[in-house]
């Protein structure tokens, strides 16, 4: 009875864990986060959560040594792009943050691009631009406070259910 009992719960705690990782990371990023700027209808009167990232610190150099205007190559764009901001899609495919529009802020003002040019130039397809799930890189000057990280919901309840659970035996 006992072990069955303990097969039971072993078996919800990796079924619940393997729930939890896999909602850690996007392997898009969405077409909507080019579009995310423009605030049209009731977006007026409905304010949006700051971002996690802090993207003024971040080096931009990634962007803006590989794509060069007049003649702004999208090969070489988009891949600069994407190599940028696939580490960070989980927070700038949610719209209810401001992450999208600040950072495209901080890459206009670092790379002097006209207006809408990663829009109109990087499309992959209708889900938006492929990303390989892959975590930001870290600098010598990281002191790490740039990413605000919160602990899964499904997990902290896994872990009091188990918590729980184990009280009980």
């Amino acid at each position: 009875m006992m072990l069955n009992q303990c097969f039971w719960v072993c078996s919800a705690l990796i079924f619940m864990l393997g729930l939890s990782v896999s909602s850690f990371s996007s392997i898009y990023i969405s077409d909507d986060i080019f579009h995310s700027q423009a605030y049209t209808g009731r977006n007026l009167l409905q304010a949006k959560k700051g971002c996690s990232v802090n993207f003024e610190f971040l080096n931009y150099t990634i962007i803006t040594s590989k794509c060069k205007g007049p003649h702004y190559l999208p090969n070489l764009c988009c891949s600069a792009f994407k190599e940028f901001a696939c580490p960070y899609s989980d927070v700038l495919n949610d719209l209810t943050n401001d992450c999208a529009s600040t950072m495209f802020s901080y890459i206009n003002l670092y790379g002097k691009y006209p207006p809408g040019l990663f829009a109109s130039e990087c499309r992959e397809g209708k889900e938006g631009l492929l990303c390989t799930a892959s975590p930001p890189a870290t600098s010598a000057n990281d002191t790490g406070s740039q990413i605000i990280c919160y602990p899964s919901l499904l997990l902290t309840l896994t872990a009091g259910f188990l918590i729980l659970l184990l009280q009980q035996l």
